[in-house]
């Protein structure tokens, strides 16, 4: 029987050496091409698996088993969450702060601010589902500080922030989205003021997107990281924390520390 379970460990080694898997909140699509190609200048023999979707989402799959080693969090709430669960080898830390924008295919006044929401011409807005979603959250918390009142009869929910980016220029007459997403090349042709204007930060609170290591000590997933990928599972983290990554991520105009 040891003969067995060692083969398969050599076996799931040769698989996984050189592999990490990441899994990141959806505002992050857009910095996470340069973010990859940044760490592997110095790592070229490691490759990152991302996989993106809304932060609850990738805590309810890390939950129940889903083998990521890293989780990139929207914000901090979900990361301490595993923390508290000891699902993580990490206490969550801050990798960078994001800034909600309101984007649309069409020009509006942005001279009003968050009160553009209250023309007539604004019959769906699109949001990401703030269960699940912190940049959804955020934009809940901005309408209801900013005293708009039957804002939300008039939402359009998007599983995530990326999704809730297409519903903006598509199917909603606005959306409120990460402004990081409006630094991708194929969104030039959005104007500040005139398609997307930045949400006043004073209007929610502090969008603080926290990093974790996934801890799987406890499982066959967690023998194979100890021995082949912790090395490399640590200099990816460490990467993220870094003054390299800091000026990618304000590039695509997130705050960092």
């Amino acid at each position: 029987m040891k003969k067995i379970i060692l083969g398969f460990m050599v076996l799931c080694s040769s698989i996984f050496a050189g592999e990490i898997t990441v899994a990141a909140a959806a505002n992050v699509t857009y910095a996470m091409g340069e973010l990859v190609k940044e760490f592997n200048k110095t790592n070229p023999d490691t490759k990152v698996q991302v996989t993106l979707s809304s932060s609850g989402k990738l805590v309810s799959q890390i939950e129940n088993g889903a083998p990521f080693d890293i989780f990139m969090s929207a914000d901090m709430k979900f990361p301490q969450a595993l923390f508290d669960k000891k699902l993580t080898s990490t206490a969550p830390v801050i990798y960078a702060q994001g800034a909600l924008a309101m984007l649309s295919s069409k020009e509006l006044d942005y001279s009003k601010g968050i009160n553009v929401l209250k023309d007539s011409s604004i019959t769906k807005i699109a949001i990401a589902n703030p269960k699940t979603a912190p940049y959804g959250a955020a934009a809940v918390e901005a309408i209801k500080n900013a005293k708009i009142v039957g804002a939300e009869s008039k939402f359009v929910y998007a599983e995530s922030i990326s999704q809730a980016v297409t519903y903006a220029t598509t199917a909603t007459d606005i959306g409120f989205i990460a402004k990081s997403s409006l630094y991708e090349d194929k969104m030039s042709k959005y104007k500040e003021n005139k398609n997307w204007l930045t949400v006043d930060p004073k209007l929610y609170t502090s969008i603080d997107q926290g990093i974790v290591i996934i801890d799987h000590s406890n499982n066959l997933v967690g023998l194979i990281n100890d021995k082949v990928k912790k090395d490399e599972v640590k200099a990816f983290y460490d990467f993220i924390l870094s003054p390299r990554a800091k000026k990618i991520f304000e590039d695509y105009g997130y705050l960092v520390k």
